[in-house]
């Protein structure tokens, strides 16, 4: 999976259960549970943060593994509680799908 941050929090996403058929444990198919750590918004009553877990809203249309569509850079993901977007960070530069 691309490394990925959460947004203007800075904190750093990450799938739970990276999936097994890659070699280099990166890769990530789009139902996997993913974590936040590091995410410095401010609990209530200042604000609803901080983020914990991220949700994908889309993956890969062609490109899969284990039945489940691959996460590209441009993925779209959202953190929750707080509805922040995740934002690529670096992604893995030898493949490529849509």
């Amino acid at each position: 999976m691309p490394a990925r941050s959460c947004s203007a929090h800075g904190g750093v996403v990450q799938p739970t259960v990276p999936s097994p058929r890659h070699r280099d444990g990166d890769a990530c198919r789009h139902a996997r549970a993913l974590t936040v750590a590091g995410c410095a918004f401010p609990p209530p009553p200042v604000a609803n943060g901080p983020c914990v877990t991220a949700q994908f809203l889309a993956g890969s249309l062609r490109v899969r593994s284990m039945g489940m569509p691959l996460l590209l850079a441009d993925s779209p993901a959202v953190c929750t509680p707080t509805g922040t977007p995740v934002v690529t960070a670096g992604v893995q530069p030898r493949v490529r799908a849509t």
